[in-house]
C-alpha cells in the first residue's frame, strides 16, 4: 500500500481523499496543518489515523511514502521540496508553483532524489480528454484552440466589502490566471506544445492579482485564444476548430463530453462515459507511476508543467501582475 498524506485542509482536499480512497493500494496516513486543532478536527472529518503540524516531522515520517499538496500557491515549492529531499513522492495542485523558476527547482529535487512529482491538473487525466487527444487527427489540420473559464469567486464579495481573502492576495501568488486561467492553458499545452509567442491582457485589481484575462497564442498556422475570470461567469463550451471539422467540448476544465461536427454535417460523439469522481484519475495516475517504477507521468509531465508556468509568467509580466514570490 502507499501511504499518503495530505496538505491542506480545504475542500479540495477533502475531494481529493473521497477520490483517492478508490484507488487500489492507496490509503490515507495523516493530515498536516499548522495547528493542532485544525489538524485534528479535519482528521476526523476524513479519517485520517494521524495528524502533523511540524512540515519537517512528516517528511522524515518512515510510515508516509507520499504527500498530496493543496497548501496556497506561494507554498507549494518549499514544501514539496522538502517532502522530496526526504524521499517522498509528490502530487502537488496546480499551478504546480508561483513561478518557473520554482518548477524548475521541483523539478530537480525530484530528479535528484528519484521520486515522483506530479501537477494534479485532473483535466488532462479524464476519460474523455483521452479521448479528445486520441481523435484529433480527425479534424485535419488544427487551426484554432479556444478555451473560456470563468467563475465568479465565493471570496470576490468579500473583496468588495474591503475583506481580501487569500484568493485574492499576491502574497499567496494567487489571481484569475494562477487559479483559473490555468484549466485552460494547461490542455492546450498538452494538446499543442508551448506556442510561439502571446499577447496578454487582464484586469487588474486594487489588491494586485487579476480579477480576469485574456491571451492569444500564435502556434504558427494554428492560434489559441483564452479567457479566464474570478470576477463574472461564462457558460462557453471550448473548441478547437480544424479544417475538417470541429471538437466541441462541454467544459475544458472538467471535459465530460466532446463530439466532433465534420463539415459533411456528420456528429461523432466521442465522449467516454466517467464513472469515478474527477480526482480519481489522477490519483490512479500517480499511484502507478509510483508502482511502476516510472518517475513523471507522460500527459501530466515536467514539460508540460514547466511550459504551462513559463506561459503564464510572460502573461503576468505582459501584464504587470507580480508576486513577492517572484523575488526570492
Amino acid at each position: 500500500m502507499v501511504r499518503f498524506a495530505t496538505i491542506g485542509t480545504n475542500w479540495i482536499t477533502e475531494a481529493f481523499i473521497g477520490a483517492a480512497q478508490l484507488v487500489d493500494s492507496i490509503e490515507l496516513a495523516a493530515v498536516y496543518s499548522r495547528t493542532e486543532e485544525t489538524a485534528k478536527r479535519f482528521a476526523e472529518k476524513v479519517g485520517a489515523p494521524r495528524t502533523f503540524t511540524d512540515l519537517h516531522e512528516l517528511a522524515s515520517s518512515p510510515d508516509i511514502d507520499a504527500v498530496y499538496i493543496a497548501s496556497p500557491n506561494a507554498l507549494h515549492a518549499e514544501q514539496a521540496i522538502l517532502l522530496m529531499n526526504h524521499g517522498k513522492h509528490v502530487l502537488c495542485e496546480k499551478p504546480l508553483a508561483s513561478n518557473a523558476k520554482e518548477v524548475k527547482a521541483m523539478i530537480e529535487a525530484a530528479e535528484r532524489n528519484g521520486v515522483v512529482l506530479m501537477e494534479a491538473m485532473k483535466a488532462t487525466l479524464l476519460p474523455t480528454f483521452r479521448s479528445i487527444r486520441e481523435h484529433l487527427p480527425k479534424l485535419g489540420r488544427i487551426r484554432r484552440y479556444v478555451a473560456s473559464y470563468c467563475q465568479y469567486s465565493s471570496r470576490y464579495d468579500a473583496y468588495k466589502q474591503g475583506t481580501v481573502l487569500n484568493a485574492f492576495n499576491p502574497a499567496f501568488s494567487n489571481g484569475a490566471l494562477m487559479d483559473i486561467g490555468v484549466y485552460c492553458l494547461y490542455p492546450m499545452v498538452v494538446l499543442f506544445g508551448k506556442p510561439k509567442s502571446l499577447k496578454a491582457q487582464s484586469l487588474k485589481l486594487e489588491s494586485g492579482v487579476d480579477g480576469e484575462g485574456t491571451i492569444v497564442f500564435d502556434y504558427g498556422g494554428m492560434d489559441g485564444i483564452v479567457f479566464y475570470s474570478k470576477i463574472a461567469n461564462s457558460y462557453l463550451p471550448a473548441e478547437i476548430q480544424g479544417e475538417e471539422g470541429s471538437m466541441i467540448i462541454d467544459a475544458i476544465h472538467t471535459p465530460t463530453k466532446a463530439e466532433i461536427r465534420y463539415r459533411d454535417g456528420r456528429v461523432e460523439d466521442i465522449t467516454v462515459p466517467q464513472d469515478k469522481p474527477p480526482m480519481y484519475y489522477e490519483a490512479e495516475e500517480f499511484i502507478r507511476l509510483i508502482e511502476s517504477g516510472e518517475r513523471e507521468s507522460s500527459i501530466n509531465s515536467h514539460r508540460h508543467s514547466l511550459w504551462t508556468i513559463e506561459i503564464m509568467d510572460e502573461a503576468r509580466r505582459q501584464t504587470g501582475i507580480l508576486f513577492p514570490a517572484d523575488e526570492r
